[in-house]
């Protein structure tokens, strides 16, 4: 083989064992690691976060624009005035264990007004009884056992029709004395 006919230069003389000579740079190894690890990580936690947020949106546990929700208006309820009504008969009834109380609120009921043959008094069934409570039959009569609720001292009020009397063409308010009213006697309660 015939050898070269090219001038010799600089480039002719390197010597042979001297490495890369050059702008070549090997990767660092150890560096090119942890920064593969970090990105997969961070990935692997955005990615995980995202998939729980969309779960939640999509069954339903989070809403991303929430209905506000419906105000809810009070319907005034209309008020009857308490009206001292004596042309109702009213029956006592004392359901507690402590004896005379019907006679001592029917002396409170006297004393307003109504007249002795329309006020009874009695002892009712039972001796357990919570609340005193006057009982009315319709609701024309609730002003009327407001009124006697104020008379006897205080007392809750409940339509029912089971104190009512069979007698036609009255009306009658029933009180059933409760056993809030041992600690205080009717005579000690201030009548309007």
């Amino acid at each position: 083989m015939p050898e070269s006919s090219f001038p010799r230069d600089r480039f002719d003389d390197l010597p042979e064992d001297g490495g890369r000579i050059g702008a070549h740079r090997a990767e660092q190894p150890h560096l090119h690691g942890w920064t593969l690890f970090f990105w997969a990580a961070a990935a692997t936690v955005v990615l995980t976060i995202v998939g729980v947020f969309a779960t939640m949106v999509v069954s339903g546990r989070i809403e991303l624009a929430p209905e506000p929700e419906p105000t809810i208006t009070a319907t005034p309820v209309p008020t009857v005035e308490p009206a001292v009504d004596t042309a109702y008969q009213v029956l006592i009834l004392n359901a507690t264990p402590k004896e005379g109380l019907a006679t001592q609120t029917k002396d409170v009921v006297l004393g307003a007004g109504w007249s002795s043959s329309d006020v009874t008094a009695g002892e009712a069934g039972s001796q357990d009884f919570a609340e005193t409570t006057v009982y009315y039959l319709d609701a024309e009569d609730e002003a009327a056992a407001l009124g006697l609720a104020e008379v006897v001292g205080g007392a809750r009020v409940e339509q029912s029709d089971v104190y009512q009397a069979a007698v036609e063409g009255s009306s009658q308010l029933t009180v059933v004395l409760g056993l809030d009213r041992i600690e205080q006697s009717p005579s000690a309660t201030p009548s309007p």
